[in-house]
This record gives structure tokens, sequence and C-alpha cells, in this order.
């Protein structure tokens, strides 16, 4: 029963919270504001070669590849991008939430399957159409928390290549493109889990005879 309470009340609850949620300035920013700017420091031995262009003074630029110790880097604290950070407090909590719902749910309609038999199996494959449905939804919040571990460590790699690089700025450019298709993704996973619960609601609520007494002379299809 307090499954089935939480399916009634609290999913139509969580449905209005995650759409205010969305509404929130945390995912409404400015694909310009987005970016974060990389305080990356020179390469010590690299001067201005546009003010000692002359013969005599020339200074030659290291190669790319180049692994001299003269080049050393100061060492400094790169910080994440902020807003990809505030966006992430908001969105992980919310599907860890949904994982929970997802797995008690499944486990709640499983516990109303009957025993095997032949005959009037309509009701029991509708149970199995539903879970079935959960466990892709299952497979997708999964994803969710492997994209921000995945996020981290491709944009570190990115970072990586700036720090060893800090004189190209293709390798800077590829940071901030990253950090706008990283926060898309979490706007879009966030009304995603919005929409899970709206499909999880409606789905069991049309069917939630069929799922409580899958034994019954009921022939109606699934909705």
């Amino acid at each position: 029963m307090l499954v089935e309470n939480r399916i009634l009340h609290k999913f139509p609850e969580r449905i209005i919270h995650l759409n205010e949620l969305l509404k929130m300035p945390e995912f409404h920013i400015a694909a310009n504001d987005i970016k974060c700017k990389l305080e990356i420091p020179t390469i010590s031995k690299i001067e201005n070669n546009v003010k000692n262009c002359d013969e005599k003074n020339v200074v030659q630029k290291p190669r790319l590849d180049s692994n001299s110790h003269n080049l050393i880097l100061e060492q400094t604290h790169i910080p994440n991008n902020k807003n990809i950070i505030e966006a992430l407090k908001i969105l992980k909590p919310n599907v860890k939430e949904l994982a929970e719902d997802v797995n008690d749910v499944k486990l709640w309609i499983s516990l109303f399957k009957p025993k095997i038999e032949d005959g009037n199996n309509f009701g029991v494959g509708v149970q199995e159409e539903i879970i079935e449905v959960l466990d892709q939804v299952k497979t997708v919040v999964n994803s969710y928390l492997e994209q921000v571990s995945y996020y981290y460590k491709v944009r570190g790699n990115l970072i990586a290549k700036v720090c060893k690089y800090p004189y190209i700025e293709d390798y800077r450019r590829t940071v901030e493109e990253f950090d706008c298709k990283g926060y898309r993704y979490l706007t879009h996973s966030l009304c995603n889990i919005c929409n899970t619960y709206k499909i999880m609601h409606d789905t069991i609520i049309k069917n939630i005879e069929k799922i409580k007494k899958p034994r019954s002379s009921n022939t109606d299809s699934l909705y």
C-alpha cells in the first residue's frame, strides 16, 4: 500500500516539484555565460614574439611535442565550471530518487504476479509490459550517473591538453564547447526525469486494476 500511495500521491507532487526546478535560473543560463574562463599560466620560456621579432632576438617557440624541463608550467588550481556544478547539485539527488522509485514500483508490481497457469494470462502480460518499461527507465537512469563521471574524465583530459599546450586556442575552445554540451545534457536530463514520472504515473493509474488483479475476465488491451 505504501508504494501504491506513493504512485497515487507522491508522483504528482514530484512532477510539480521537477517542473519548478526546471524554472530555476540554474537551468536557464545563456550559452555565452556557461563558458568558464580558463586561467592557464603561460610557459615560462614563451615570450612576446611580436615585440621581439628582429632576427637577433627572436625567441624560439617550443615544439608542440616538447618535453624540455625548461618549459615548466607554474602550478595553479583550475576549478570546475561552477554553472555545471550547480546544475549537478540539483540533478543528482533527483536521479537517485527516481532510481529508488523505479525499483520499488517494479518490486510492487512483481509481488502481484500470480502463479503460472494456462489461460487467462492477459493481466500478467500487462504486468510484464510495465516491468519492461521500468527496466528501460532504470537503464536510462544509470546512464545519467555514468555521464557525470564521463564528463569529469573528458573535461579533465581536455584541461590537461590546455595546460600542456596553452598557446593552442583550439583546445580552449574545445573545453568551452564541451561545457555547453554538458550543460544542455543536464537540462534535458532533468526534463526527462519529469517526463518519466508522468509516464509511469499515467501508465500505472490506467492499468492499476490489471496490475493488482491479473487473473480476471478483463480482456481490454493495455492503455
